[in-house]
């Protein structure tokens, strides 16, 4: 038996179950009894205690947990590191893995990979914001809702792109079928690697099939470096021919002509999504020749020379005049020529300007796309004001006209249109507020609200508890908000006492106990046991059952509802008496009731008379009068007369 099942952990968390086995970590299901809430608890192997990389790795995996926040990564509560014991305390996800889910539907369709694809994405480029890059992105780490819900997992081998730049290791390479080439080939990486793993789960979901596959995962790496897939549309036509350039364009080889971010190619799948039809032209066809301008000179010089030839031809014998205006005519001609000859050779208006592709500018900072040598050859224009955008940054262009790889002439313009980041909102307290209403407000504002249930003493029902994020925090368009609706007070089941035996009266003084009613009372007149006139017979529900508060029980009561006028005494007996003695009740002269006890242990005996009017009731101790009563059954009273209980006791 596993030693943690059972056990509480930080004097906080049962463990309840174990729910996975991994390499180098087992994960619990436990229970947080402060916070009052289901918790995943990830804890190192014991036999990895001693060994320093697997420490490392564990701590770096709640260390790169521990900067994020969003709505598609799973979150990190608590964690622990001794010489003892390893921990990480996460959020609890009761769902399967996107492997799973994919090996249950075979091929997923193409709407819903792409449902899928925008979650992983946009966790993807909140990580690569916070400089963490995965690493190890496969269906495997992705965790699938039951609403549609992705969250990612296991950022075991993340690393921190801002704080350190490393190569892979064979101990940090990630699964093979999804690494990217300068993964396999163990180059530097950045968060372009994570893009590319995207993109092959995006194939798989498409397809039912990884691209690459092989006996080793040697050789799957080598394919990852070397071959290119087969298109997703030769294994499955069904798929739209953009979503199948979009999936090859994230599995580019070469990190260079891959998208560069996640928002590039968030950008490209929002156009999908508006025009399935859509073709995005990655081709990267070579760009034409200059014009050989030598012909224009050839062309300049035959020019001259045929002026030269021109001028050299026999002239009829004129007047002497006409001889001075030509030579005066063929002068300007060729000096003019020679102007001309000049100007097109300085100029060389017959030259065909550059044509260029149009550069990818989505994803990139303005400021800097305006000032950089690189883009120098076209002149790029805002479009408009920058607009709040859910998917980019402050300041980054989310489009383009012409789009990217569109040929145009040097000098074009490339008109832009600029985000004004998240539209950002403070939460308020909900608290209180009715469900429907805070509901309605979170959609006005742009907000997904997610909703929960939960119980409440102090919240009445259909009203807000609180939510994640709560008051305070600072939350953007296209967020998603858990909103708690309080269920009212949780109403524990109660234990239905035994009733059989016992007077009416004290049947409804223990349900009141029990906060129970009374439910229907019926009377027996054909009970055969004379002894039981005026008890209870039988209930409904039985004893010991399981119901909610104030549930009504049914009695049964022998004899009728007039003959069942019933007095209970309670004749308290001497303590120091401590062996067994008869004890005797009469009515009217007529013994009722007869029981041997022991005083010192009973303390109290309860005697029972049924009737109508005035009785008298004597008591007798060993057969020897111990007191004596009047009871008055119409007004539920009794009147002690003798009482000789001193003389008894030892």
């Amino acid at each position: 038996m596993d030693k943690y099942l059972g056990k509480k952990l930080d004097g906080r968390y049962e463990i309840m179950e174990i729910i996975g086995i991994g390499g180098m970590a087992n994960v619990y299901k436990a229970y947080d009894t402060i916070e009052e809430r289901i918790v995943a608890v990830k804890i190192l192997r014991e036999e990895y205690m001693d060994n320093a990389d697997m420490r490392r790795r564990f701590k770096n995996e709640s260390k790169a947990m521990a900067v994020l926040n969003h709505p598609n990564i799973m979150r990190v509560y608590d964690v622990s590191f001794s010489d003892r014991l390893q921990s990480i305390v996460m959020e609890f996800i009761d769902g399967i893995t996107l492997k799973e889910y994919i090996e249950q539907e075979k091929v997923l369709k193409w709407k819903e990979a792409v449902h899928f694809t925008v979650q992983i994405l946009r966790a993807l480029q909140h990580a690569h914001d916070k400089g963490i890059v995965h690493r190890d992105i496969k269906p495997q780490n992705i965790m699938l809702l039951s609403d549609g819900t992705i969250k990612i997992t296991d950022f075991g081998i993340a690393r921190f792109a801002r704080s350190e730049t490393r190569t892979l290791t064979d101990k940090a390479i990630g699964s093979v079928h999804y690494i990217s080439p300068e993964q396999a080939a163990g180059d530097t990486i950045d968060a372009r690697t994570d893009i590319y793993s995207v993109g092959v789960m995006l194939y798989e979901m498409l397809t039912g099939k990884v691209p690459f596959e092989a006996d080793t995962p040697v050789s799957v790496a080598l394919k990852q470096i070397q071959s290119k897939a087969v298109l997703p549309r030769e294994v499955n036509p069904s798929i739209p021919e953009g979503l199948q350039e979009i999936t090859m364009h994230a599995m580019e080889k070469d990190a260079g002509k891959r998208y560069q971010s996640a928002a590039q190619m968030l950008r490209d799948i929002d156009e999908f999504k508006r025009d399935p039809s859509i073709s995005f032209e990655y081709k990267y066809l070579s760009a034409p020749l200059a014009h050989d301008d030598s012909k224009y000179s050839d062309a300049i010089q035959n020019a001259r020379r045929g002026k030269k030839e021109k001028k050299k031809k026999d002239k009829p014998r004129r007047a002497p005049v006409i001889p001075v205006l030509a030579g005066v005519t063929a002068a300007f001609v060729i000096v003019s020529a020679a102007f001309i000859g000049w100007m097109i050779y300085l100029n060389n208006p017959f030259a065909s300007v550059e044509d260029k592709k149009v550069p990818n500018l989505v994803g990139e900072k303005y400021d800097v796309v305006r000032v950089s040598p690189k883009y120098e050859e076209f002149e790029i224009v805002p479009e408009d004001d920058p607009v709040y955008n859910t998917d980019y940054d402050k300041g980054v262009i989310y489009e383009q006209s012409p789009k990217e790889g569109t040929t145009v002439k040097v000098g074009s313009e490339i008109r832009v249109k600029i985000s004004k980041g998240k539209q950002m909102v403070t939460l308020p307290d909900f608290s209180g507020q009715d469900y429907e209403q805070v509901v309605a407000k979170l959609t006005e504002w742009g907000l997904t609200a997610d909703p929960k249930q939960m119980y409440s003493d102090t919240v009445p029902a259909g009203s807000v508890v609180q939510t994640i994020p709560s008051e305070g925090d600072q939350v953007a368009a296209g967020d998603i908000v858990t909103v708690y609706k309080s269920m009212g007070r949780e109403e524990k089941l109660v234990t239905v006492p035994p009733l059989e035996g016992i007077s009416l009266d004290d049947a409804k003084l223990l349900l009141q106990q029990r906060s129970l009613l009374v439910g229907k009372i019926t009377y027996d007149e054909d009970y055969e046991d004379e002894a039981m006139n005026g008890l209870v017979v039988s209930q409904s529900p039985a004893e010991d059952s399981q119901v909610s508060p104030r549930t009504p029980v049914d009695i049964t009561i022998a004899g009728t509802a007039e003959s069942n006028k019933r007095l209970r005494l309670i004749i308290p007996l001497p303590a120091g008496v401590d062996r067994m003695v008869e004890m005797t009740a009469t009515q009217d002269g007529t013994e009722v009731q007869k029981e041997t006890v022991n005083p010192a242990e009973l303390g109290r005996w309860p005697a029972y008379f049924t009737g109508e009017g005035y009785a008298s009731v004597k008591i007798y101790f060993d057969g020897e009068l111990y007191q004596v009563y009047d009871l008055d059954f119409d007004e539920n009273g009794y009147y002690l007369l003798d009482d000789y209980s001193s003389d008894f006791a030892e």
